[in-house]
């Protein structure tokens, strides 16, 4: 089991100053559908990181002490990733339960579905 954070919860950290990264890792045509409009998003495939683990990452993901959100469609690959990082080195990274289907069900329809 891999930490989770409720859809609720990032709505909450969303509208706050607070700094966290949002990584979600869907594929490009999935995130060229529907997104979250954030600067702290960081779009980056699954496929990607499959093949190129810790070098895809961009340089703000590398840092291992990074409060990082994991986002997908229903959870189920946030999870995937979320307890690869953990098991590489990462230390404060949870995934979003529900993915982006359950935000947009819960907190704002407007972000879309697929």
């Amino acid at each position: 089991m891999v930490p989770e954070i409720k859809v609720q919860e990032l709505a909450a950290k969303i509208k706050s100053p607070e700094s966290f990264i949002i990584l979600d890792v869907r594929e490009n045509w999935e995130t060229n559908l529907v997104k979250l409009s954030d600067a702290r998003v960081f779009c980056l495939p699954l496929s990607r990181i499959a093949r190129e683990r810790q070098a895809a990452f961009p340089e703000p993901l590398q840092n291992p002490q990074a409060e990082i959100v994991v986002l997908c469609h229903h959870g189920v690959r946030s999870a995937d990733v979320t307890g690869w990082m953990l098991q590489n080195g990462w230390h404060n990274v949870s995934s979003l339960a529900g993915g982006i289907a359950e935000y947009a069900a819960q907190v704002d329809a407007s972000v879309g579905f697929y």
